[in-house]
């Protein structure tokens, strides 16, 4: 069992930037990737941004060249460091971890509750 608590969220401005951790404890010897996944009002769930234990990376083509994701496994802790912010990326911001299997995509195993991230215009 692995539990994901986030940190980081809030309020900034148009072009402002945002730093969110996430820090996993339980089993965490059983977590393959780590991410995280943003949902907005009345728009799907997403993913923003995935991570290897090796620390190979993905984004979403909408966050790709502003937003970076890296993990210190020694502090069992994954971060999503958040620049050029628009309006169009408030959203709730969720961590997950995926148990190891033989995909190649984010499943989403556990997750965090949650943190909000809001942009003003």
């Amino acid at each position: 069992q692995v539990q994901l608590v986030e940190s980081g969220g809030g309020l900034v401005q148009d072009g402002g930037s945002l730093r969110l951790s996430c820090t996993a404890s339980g089993r965490i010897f059983s977590t393959n990737r780590m991410g995280w996944y943003r949902q907005a009002p009345g728009k799907q769930r997403e993913l923003v941004a995935a991570i290897t234990r090796v620390g190979t990376t993905n984004y979403a083509d909408s966050v790709k060249g502003r937003f970076t994701i890296t993990r210190d496994n020694a502090k069992n802790t994954v971060y999503l460091q958040m620049n050029d912010l628009t309006p169009e990326d408030t959203a709730v911001y969720y961590c997950a971890a995926d148990r190891p299997h033989f995909g190649t995509t984010m499943r989403g195993d556990y997750w965090g509750q949650g943190t909000q991230v809001t942009v003003s215009s």
